[in-house]
């Protein structure tokens, strides 16, 4: 059975050990939201190795430069290093999702996990809104159900011309990948607004159906698409085929933003 990430997940002690500070200075800076950790069931902590390097980070801070933890959330919401919160009730509405398309068909957990290739106890914990996936792990769902990712982001009713800021229709992808989506209903086109944390990005190569089209609005992104590596900066746009595999992640170290625009809305 194949891992449900390719990053270990790491339990409080261990975070601590490796950053350097108590495992209470940890929950303490929780609250602040410098970290969010997964949850299991027992609601144990889960952490991944960007987290520790958030974490390190915001020791530095509090070490060398006197900061306390109020300044330091500050200073990495400026540094765009600090993972927002699911909008919308993003993360819950795609475990709704995910659990209706599967129990629609009569399926268990064990043959869809196969077929996405991922572990039941990771699918299970998408479903129940205790995990995020990545991108490419959203795109082999919807693939499996015969959708697009698009349907994972409550957008059934109609839409007016105007999208305000504050209604765009936001999904969870994974650690550090936010996305807005920036219209919906009858469109030919499919535009989102990556946010991008720093070294976080799409997981494994993805395809799909369509044609897409990105504009790189603050930060970098370095994109593989058929195995030949391109560098974004701002200012930089990019056109390529869905159906040629690629895949992308911010190498910077702040927060990237990429006006991202599919079509037809396969993605």
């Amino acid at each position: 059975m194949k891992p449900a990430d390719p990053k270990p997940y790491l339990k409080i002690g261990d975070v601590a050990r490796l950053v350097g500070v108590s495992p209470s200075v940890i929950r303490s800076w929780e609250s602040l939201g410098l970290t969010r950790p997964h949850r299991t069931d027992s609601k144990y902590r889960l952490y991944t190795p960007e987290d520790v390097k958030l974490l390190k980070r915001a020791r530095f801070l509090r070490k060398v430069r006197g900061l306390n933890a109020p300044a330091i959330a500050q200073l990495l919401k400026r540094e765009g290093l600090l993972v927002r919160p699911a909008g919308n009730g993003a993360s819950g509405a795609i475990g709704v999702r995910l659990r209706q398309m599967r129990l629609r068909r009569g399926l268990s957990l064990a043959p869809v996990a196969k077929a996405v290739g991922i572990s039941v106890g990771f699918l299970s914990a998408l479903e129940r809104a205790h995990m995020s996936a990545s991108v490419s792990t959203l795109r082999k769902l919807a693939r499996f159900y015969k959708t697009n990712i698009l349907d994972f982001f409550d957008a059934a009713e109609s839409n007016s011309r105007l999208v305000p800021a504050d209604k765009r229709k936001v999904l969870e992808a994974g650690p550090g990948v936010r996305m807005e989506l920036l219209a919906w209903g009858n469109t030919v086109m499919e535009p989102h607004l990556f946010l991008i944390s720093p070294r976080a990005g799409s997981g494994e190569s993805y395809t799909h159906e369509g044609e897409e089209f990105l504009y790189v609005l603050r930060g970098e992104l370095h994109i593989s698409v058929a195995e030949v590596e391109y560098h974004l900066k701002p200012g930089d746009s990019f056109y390529f085929e869905s159906a040629t595999a690629h895949r992308w992640f911010n190498p910077g170290r702040t927060e990237t933003r990429v006006l991202w625009v599919n079509t037809p809305p396969t993605f």
